[in-house]
């Protein structure tokens, strides 16, 4: 099994360009079932491992699915004759459940998998089930399946979301894009993300409108016509490689981004000392050398700070002057990498869903184990700081969300190497 060796002690300086982001990807990728013809979607981040899982699941259903370039794949869903999404390749991501609304719509069944992935805490498909039945399908949960029927179309429907979903939006909004009627989202979720997939939607023919805010909606059209589109750059890979010139007091820019996606991260960079520059398509943070300050985050729903980032500040703090508070109100058991890093010798309380951590003047490094996505890159950034070599077991994780890491941070100057 793979691991990350990572020699603490370098300041990273230089720039880094940022992959298509992962978590617009995956409901661009299922999106395309509702098309009866070709799609190009390029700025893809095609050497993730979710990537890879989200074009074998396309092809089990007999799309046909092929990467033209390093970062463009082209997706013909014509050919679909199987509307079964399996646990062999569903429990490794619980992404996959963003085909139930395209199979649903297009083809009128859908059989998909309970999903797996990163055991950050309760992601119920609750939310996703009640909404596809208020768009009129029967639903059964058996044998461990979601399943799903409906006599002709989706029928338009007034859908009031409990809590803020991301996927939740991203398949209702999927589902009622070939609805009878029309349909309206409210409480969606105003992530880039989600705004990404319906920008894709649209250039396909899809009828949504009120994009970016958080009622969404959306007029059923009979077909969508095939088309090309670019995926967005990843805020969150951005903000982590932002955080680990932050956490080493070094200087980086992350090219090819949205600076605007980034701006409650690029707060509290600044609250934490650096200094940060904008221009059209790239963000710079630069610390001048010099030790950051202890920032407090709380998580929630975008525009606020990302769940996504709140692992990467606990890094950050575990060196920064001062005392911080962590306090995570989106998945509850988001903070099991804590443990690992005081591995490292970080100074961390937990108290339910809030981590106090007072920043030590340095960590040693050890044998750490990721736990998680966004777990295993804080682990990597701390052992950016660590004094001696790091190794970070099941990188798997990582592999997940982001491509090539260590070719990556080695461009910035870090001492990193992967060992199978």
């Amino acid at each position: 099994m793979d691991q990350l060796l990572v020699q603490g002690g370098r300041r990273l300086d230089g720039a880094v360009q940022i992959s298509g982001a992962k978590n617009a990807a995956l409901p661009i990728l299922a999106g395309c079932l509702l098309v009866d013809g070709t799609v190009t979607v390029s700025n893809v981040p095609i050497a993730l491992r979710d990537v890879a899982t989200t074009h074998q699941l396309l092809a089990h259903m007999g799309a046909q699915v092929t990467v033209t370039t390093a970062a463009t794949v082209v997706v013909d869903a014509s050919t679909v004759v199987e509307c079964v999404a399996p646990y062999e390749l569903v429990k490794t991501m619980r992404a996959s459940i963003l085909v139930l609304g395209p199979l649903l719509a297009r083809f009128g069944a859908a059989d998909v998998s309970l999903p797996g992935g990163c055991a950050i805490g309760e992601r119920p498909v609750d939310l996703h089930v009640s909404g596809m039945r208020q768009l009129g399908a029967e639903i059964r949960i058996e044998n461990g399946f979601i399943k799903a029927r409906v006599d002709g179309r989706l029928r338009g429907a007034r859908i009031v979301l409990e809590t803020v979903t991301v996927t939740g939006t991203e398949n209702l909004m999927m589902a009622a894009c070939l609805a009878e009627g029309t349909t309206i989202i409210e409480n969606a979720a105003r992530e880039p993300e989600v705004t990404d997939l319906a920008h894709f939607l649209n250039s396909l023919g899809a009828r949504i409108s009120g994009v970016g805010t958080d009622t969404l909606v959306i007029e059923g059209v009979l077909r969508l016509h095939g088309g090309s589109y670019a995926v967005v750059p990843d805020r969150i890979e951005a903000g982590t490689y932002l955080v680990a010139g932050a956490i080493t007091r070094g200087r980086v820019r992350v090219n090819r981004v949205v600076p605007g996606h980034l701006d409650a991260v690029l707060a509290k960079l600044r609250e934490a000392g650096g200094l940060i520059s904008i221009g059209a398509d790239w963000v710079e943070c630069d610390m001048r050398g010099a030790r950051p300050k202890a920032v407090d985050v709380r998580t929630a729903p975008y525009p606020a700070f990302p769940t996504d980032m709140q692992a990467q500040f606990a890094a950050l703090n575990t060196v920064a002057d001062g005392v911080a508070t962590i306090v995570e109100t989106i998945f509850e058991n988001r903070f099991m990498h804590m443990d690992e890093m005081r591995r490292l010798g970080a100074e961390i309380r937990i108290e339910g869903n809030t981590a106090i951590i007072r920043g030590a003047n340095g960590l040693t490094a050890a044998p750490v184990m990721a736990t998680d996505l966004r777990a295993s890159a804080s682990l990597v950034l701390a052992a950016l700081v660590a004094d001696g070599c790091t190794r970070i077991e099941r990188i798997y994780h990582i592999d997940r969300g982001y491509e090539r890491i260590e070719e990556k941070l080695r461009g910035l100057g870090a001492e990193i190497r992967r060992e199978h």
